[in-house]
């Protein structure tokens, strides 16, 4: 789905200055070392313009740039070694790498549970938003292959599942405690994977056209009821005001 890609690309336009850090960083270290090849044999040949590449690039693959809402994970011969960041990270080129900036800000999915059945096997469509953030970035990194995509897959699982335990009837006057429940459901499931969910919030819970026409003419039926209840006491009332006062 569109809300998982751009969850998942919602931070690279904000790294920009990381990458303009790494490509200065490559820049001072060729130009460093073809100075110092100048200045050796009075003369850049291809062997300097070799060596002042391979520099730079082990320069730049070395010094990092974690921004204040992230943090490396890094490995090291493939392991995992430690979480770094934010700020100047250093890693030994080659030996060590990171393999993902985990981003620990509050994120959004909008997820829903289409054709779903309550439990009185009622079709609906449920609209819901999750805000959830990443407390442990290394297990995030090794646990899961995606868990943007888990937290998605694993919300819609939760909603279809609390919806299909709760009658038609009950929607209405139980969306924040279905909103508590999914919310407390997930963060049981996510926890595991160094995530922790804030809170879900129904946006839209959609009801067939014809089922919604019996339940509209139920709650005018049973509004009337109650009225007429309420009149029927009242005139009650009244009568044995009149007999109290004829005695």
């Amino acid at each position: 789905p569109d809300n998982i890609r751009s969850a998942t690309n919602r931070s690279r336009a904000s790294r920009n200055g990381a990458v303009v850090f790494a490509v200065v960083v490559f820049v001072l270290a060729f130009g460093i070392v073809l100075a110092a090849a100048q200045a050796a044999f009075g003369e850049i040949g291809l062997v300097a313009l070799v060596s002042a590449a391979i520099v730079g690039w082990l320069a730049s693959s070395s010094v990092h740039i974690v921004l204040e809402w992230e943090k490396a994970v890094v490995l090291r011969f493939g392991k995992f070694n430690r979480v770094a960041g934010p700020g100047i990270v250093f890693t030994w080129p080659i030996v060590e790498f990171y393999t993902l900036r985990i981003d620990q800000r509050v994120a959004t999915t909008y997820f829903g549970a289409e054709e779903t059945l309550t439990s009185d096997l009622v079709p609906i469509n449920v609209d819901a938003v999750l805000f959830w953030t990443v407390w442990d970035a290394g297990k995030a990194c090794s646990e899961v292959k995606n868990y943007v995509r888990l937290v998605y897959w694993a919300a819609q699982t939760t909603l279809r599942d609390v919806m299909g335990a709760v009658n038609i009837a009950q929607l209405s006057t139980r969306r924040e405690q279905i909103d508590r429940e999914v919310a407390d459901i997930l963060e049981r499931k996510t926890n595991e994977w160094g995530i922790t969910v804030v809170s879900v919030e129904i946006r839209d819970i959609e009801i067939p056209d014809d089922l919604q026409e019996s339940l509209s003419a139920e709650a005018r039926a049973e509004r009337e009821y109650n009225a007429r209840i309420i009149l029927a006491e009242v005139e009650k009332e009244i009568s044995e005001m009149f007999v109290d006062a004829a005695r």
